[in-house]
């Protein structure tokens, strides 16, 4: 039940190698060692994946690097254990801990410290009760809305026991801490179908008592608070697909129509930033998503960010010879490059092993690979797994007898190929045609029937 959202954001990150680095007014330091961790790499995303980049980690499992504060939160990730941050200009905090036994040896020091070190306080509760999602969302609705009042007043308490915190910091968190109750409340019916499964399942009029009355269009909170953020672009994404319903158009649009009345510019201007700098990549009708965003938003940085990617996605249409890759290593022993194929239709399927949604389209794919095989048309599939999942990716190749031609890309997600796709998101499908021209830059899933449409089309 987890979305994967990787987009890269036009601000600056810059690494720090040997020179001395001083928090500024813009950016904050973070620096640290991790014990019992091979040499390589961690990753620091934005908490809503609208950024991703990658820190080093040197022999001795030190770390440094200097980030923009205009992202407030982020997650450093090494693969396993994620730390939660937020950031504030002069921010410089000191990040250790043992790979091996995170949650008891996790310390952050230095100037901010106070501040993450509640979160991870706050994450770890949050985590505890991630654990428990199976028998927690079959509940019925007074047990679950009791067990989340309990956590509720869990946070609170976490909250009041943490020292030194600035009075602001704390007002804000104890609205935050309301959204997320209010939140699990919105997500119940969801969460409920899905375990128990049951898609009948409604929730009684009255559950949801709780939000009525909230407002919308507070910038503050919108800003300070995920919980709030995300019961905000759920209100309008249930006013989006009734205005889809209505007016019988796609649902990227409806939404563009939706958020563009909201009246706070800070709150419209996020909301039609993220959802068409995530979508334009997969949209039907890129020009009309993009000239109703550009007439909407009055955030020149966003509008300059979604231009970029609108000119690079003008190289993708229909005709326009496909972006190449190039000696990618074959399953079967050897490379592969894109060039090699020429004179059949290509399906390229980019995924990786630990995608839910990419594993989920495997058996629709081998029963396609099955119909059209020793047909004109030839079935690759691209993992974009990290380095350290490469064995990973060979064993699961064999134990889910995975056909047609399996490729391992060079650089995972910025790999050239992945870049001039302007992937963001997998499963990522992809046809070719004989000649090396692209049919369709976001072809449809083996999954769906238009598929079989699209090849009887081509006559494949």
């Amino acid at each position: 039940m987890k979305k994967l959202l990787l987009i890269a954001l036009a601000i600056s990150v810059f690494n720090c190698k040997k020179e001395i680095k001083t928090a500024t007014e813009n950016h904050a330091i973070i620096s640290g060692k991790i014990t019992n961790k091979q040499p390589g790499e961690l990753t620091i995303n934005s908490e809503d994946r609208t950024f991703s980049a990658p820190i080093k980690v040197a022999a001795d499992g030190t770390f440094t690097d200097t980030l923009s504060t205009d992202i407030k939160s982020y997650v450093l990730y090494d693969g396993k254990n994620p730390v939660f941050l937020n950031l504030a200009p002069g921010f410089n905090l000191n990040i250790t801990y043992d790979a091996t036994n995170f949650d008891n040896t996790i310390a952050i020091s230095g100037n901010g410290s106070k501040i993450n070190n509640y979160f991870v306080a706050k994450r770890k509760a949050e985590m505890e009760l991630a654990k428990k999602s199976a028998e927690i969302f079959v509940l019925d609705e007074a047990s679950y809305k009791a067990k989340m009042l309990e956590f509720k007043n869990t946070q609170k308490n976490i909250l009041s026991n943490a020292k030194d915190l600035p009075s602001d910091f704390i007002s804000k968190e104890k609205r935050s801490i309301n959204y997320g109750y209010l939140s699990s409340l919105s997500n119940f019916e969801r969460a409920h179908q899905y375990f128990t499964k049951n898609n009948d399942f409604k929730v009684s009029e009255d559950f949801l008592n709780d939000l009525d009355g909230m407002d919308f269009s507070n910038a503050e909170d919108f800003e300070f608070s995920s919980h709030y953020k995300g019961i905000v672009n759920d209100h309008y994404a249930s006013k989006a697909r009734e205005l889809q319903t209505k007016d019988s158009i796609a649902y990227d649009l409806a939404f563009l129509k939706t958020v563009s009345a909201v009246e706070s510019e800070p709150i419209k201007n996020t909301l039609l930033f993220e959802f068409v700098n995530f979508n334009l990549t997969y949209s039907n009708d890129v020009d009309a998503l993009y000239n109703t965003f550009l007439k909407n938003s009055t955030n020149e940085k966003n509008n300059t960010t979604v231009t970029e990617k609108y000119n690079k996605l003008t190289a993708l249409k229909k005709g326009k010879p496909s972006p190449k890759f190039t000696n990618y290593e074959n399953h079967s022993g050897g490379k592969t490059s894109l060039e090699d194929l020429k004179g059949k239709y290509v399906y390229i399927d980019v995924w990786a092993t630990w995608c839910g949604p990419c594993i989920q389209q495997i058996p629709h794919l081998q029963k396609i690979e099955k119909q059209y095989f020793g047909k004109n048309i030839e079935f690759v599939s691209i993992s974009i797994d990290k380095d350290r999942d490469y064995e990973k990716w060979k064993t699961m190749v064999v134990e889910k007898d995975l056909g047609g031609i399996q490729l391992f890309a060079d650089s995972d997600w910025t790999s050239a190929f992945i870049q001039d796709y302007q992937i963001q998101g997998i499963p990522k499908f992809i046809l070719v045609d004989p000649q090396g021209n692209i049919v369709d830059a976001n072809a449809p899933r083996p999954s769906s029937p238009q598929l079989i449409e699209l090849f009887n089309e081509l006559n494949i």
